[in-house]
């Protein structure tokens, strides 16, 4: 154990004793062992505010992230600060949530009026906003209906819940017997339903007895698709996609992907569900990921951005055949569609078109797009680089360090003034907030060019 690990543990095992409680070993381990035998870039120690904020975390939090070592107080557009005042570009934007920038003005602005004039009725009265931001949602993504949920796993369970029933509604499936297809390597959050329709291990595991009711299929294979509903597509409400896999490691389909799954649900009389809850509100350099290749879904789900990161707001649209089917009773949510949400939404999507953000996402994204791949040209440890817009991933050769080298990456890029977080462990997303300049790419992408160089 190094001189710099040793004093870090020591720091944060003084600021535990000092909380009156011990500092779990789970916490310690996050935050300055190794997280995996063959790390070898230790990194610099939080500064004393940073490791007082870990520690009293660790006294009383459950255990359920392991964060990069970095505590943020505030934020504003692409740059957050640290406890102890350290500023760093952000180029995660809290997972494609933070697309508009931190605080945007108009976003926080409408945030406070609301909030101090109404802020809840719960859906057993009328509100005089919900009406107002369903409207302009629906004009703006051009489909007929709006259902207001509030996080993105909520949204994908509507989903699911307004293809079965449509399913047995109108397909004629019967009860108990729809199916909804799902890729393999999709992530959509962590309920019930989303783990059972999950591939990944750590997602997935431990946790049964699983819902039934899901199939999964390769992504980005057309022919396993088609031969999974000539099996099972009499019965099948709905195919449920992520446009690009994001949590999976930016993983971008073919073009003729997307428009070949819709015409496979139209062959079988089935659903596509377009999950853009990562994906839509500009960051592909498009308002929507399908919009790259022109298919519009029957379903779609959105959340994340469609409040700027200012407060939980998802929604689930599509046209009144589908919507319909579900009625007064069977779905809902007591925050859901509350005038504070649908301030914020409103604000959130009006100020993307209005100040040009799409169109800044795909300038912005091919600047990125060009330097990752000098990144590749020129080290060895990166081994290729694919997106599209300001949603990015650098694939890290880590077969020296199996599972660390992309998290050092980080951790190098941290000390450098930009945080991002590695995924499916030898890949690194980047995902700026959408109002980043030119400048801001330059500076970051020195940034890891210099980080790279340490493990080239």
């Amino acid at each position: 154990m190094s001189a710099r690990t040793t004093a870090f543990r020591t720091t944060l095992r003084a600021f535990a004793a000092k909380a009156r409680s011990p500092l779990s070993r789970a916490a310690v381990r996050a935050y300055s062992a190794k997280p995996a035998a063959n790390k070898s870039y230790e990194g610099e120690p939080l500064g004393p505010k940073s490791a007082a904020a870990v520690a009293r975390e660790a006294k009383v939090g459950a255990e359920n992230y392991a964060p990069l070592p970095v505590v943020l107080s505030k934020g504003l557009g692409c740059r957050v600060w640290d406890a102890d005042g350290r500023e760093y570009l952000d180029f995660l934007s809290a997972y494609s949530a933070v697309n508009q920038g931190h605080c945007h003005p108009k976003i926080t602005a409408a945030l406070s009026a609301q909030a101090s004039t109404l802020a809840l009725t719960s859906r057993a009265f009328h509100n005089d906003v919900l009406g107002e931001w369903c409207e302009y949602a629906t004009k703006l993504f051009g489909y007929d209906r709006l259902l207001p949920m509030n996080t993105g796993v909520e949204g994908g369970e509507t989903a699911v819940k307004l293809a079965r029933r449509w399913a047995y509604d109108k397909k004629g499936v019967p009860p108990g017997d729809a199916v909804v297809i799902m890729a393999t390597d999709n992530f959509w959050g962590r309920s019930i339903a989303a783990l059972s329709s999950s591939s990944d291990p750590t997602c997935r595991g431990g946790f049964g007895p699983y819902a039934p009711g899901f199939e999964l299929v390769p992504y980005d294979d057309l022919g396993a698709l088609s031969a999974l509903l000539d099996d099972v597509g009499h019965r099948t409400a709905a195919v449920f996609l992520e446009p690009i896999q994001g949590e999976a490691g930016v993983v971008v389909p073919g073009d003729g992907y997307l428009p070949g799954v819709k015409a496979l649900c139209e062959k079988h009389g089935c659903l596509f569900v377009a999950d853009e809850v990562q994906t839509g509100i500009g960051r592909t350099g498009e308002l929507l990921a399908v919009d790259r290749v022109g298919v519009r879904p029957d379903m779609l789900v959105l959340g994340k951005a469609l409040s700027g990161g200012a407060y939980p707001v998802s929604a689930v649209l599509c046209d009144d055949d589908v919507m319909l089917n579900v009625r007064p009773g069977e779905h809902g949510s007591t925050y859901g569609g509350n005038p504070v949400a649908c301030k914020v939404g409103l604000a959130a999507l009006s100020c993307l078109i209005d100040e040009g953000m799409i169109a800044n996402a795909k300038a912005m994204g091919d600047a990125l797009d060009a330097r990752l791949k000098a990144c590749v040209a020129d080290r060895r440890i990166a081994l290729a680089t694919r997106g599209a817009g300001l949603l990015r991933a650098l694939i890290i050769d880590d077969a020296d360090k199996p599972g660390a080298l992309a998290y050092d990456v980080c951790l190098a890029l941290r000390d450098r003034g930009v945080l991002a977080k590695p995924t499916h462990g030898n890949i690194i997303r980047l995902a700026p907030p959408l109002v980043i300049t030119q400048a801001d790419i330059d500076e970051a992408a020195d940034a890891l060019d210099d980080a790279l160089k340490l493990f080239d």
